[in-house]
């Protein structure tokens, strides 16, 4: 039996990964599977230095443009988002609109459960003669750890 007929979601995200790949032309190698394993893992915000620390322990040898190149692949075929908030970069697994919490004090990251819709944003950027390719709703503060210390 596939591992597909079992319903493992792990084995389906991976078959979906690989198919979408070869579709586009792209060679599936190791490192860009145990890339897209460990941020489903993960299963956070990550920045590409963590996922390079991690990667090092299941692919030794593996370099930080690798891991770079890997995130925004992941994020043009639609199986990671590269998030921006201030400082690093984050690629996060949750790929549907959502917004994010950012702490002034920490940087900590998180998702904030509101439906975000940002159609009247794009559709005003695309009159303004702008090619929007997405927006992000990013509330900034204190997180409830820092603000108690």
């Amino acid at each position: 039996m596939s591992e597909r007929a079992t319903g493992d979601p792990d084995a389906a995200a991976e078959q979906e990964l690989v198919a979408a790949l070869r579709e586009r032309g792209q060679r599936v190698t190791s490192q860009r599977l145990v890339i897209g394993r460990l941020l489903r893992e993960l299963d956070r915000h990550v920045t590409a230095e963590e996922v390079l620390r991690r990667a090092g322990e299941r692919l030794p040898g593996m370099s930080l443009p690798t891991v770079y190149a890997t995130l925004d692949l992941l994020a043009d075929l639609g199986m990671a988002r590269r998030v921006s908030v201030g400082g690093p970069v984050l690629y996060d697994p949750r790929t549907e609109d959502h917004a994010h919490l950012r702490c002034r004090t920490c940087g900590s990251v998180e998702d904030l459960e509101v439906r975000v819709d940002a159609t009247p944003a794009l559709a005003a950027a695309q009159a303004a003669g702008f090619a929007p390719e997405g927006a992000e709703v990013v509330v900034a503060g204190v997180c409830a750890r820092c603000a108690a210390a």
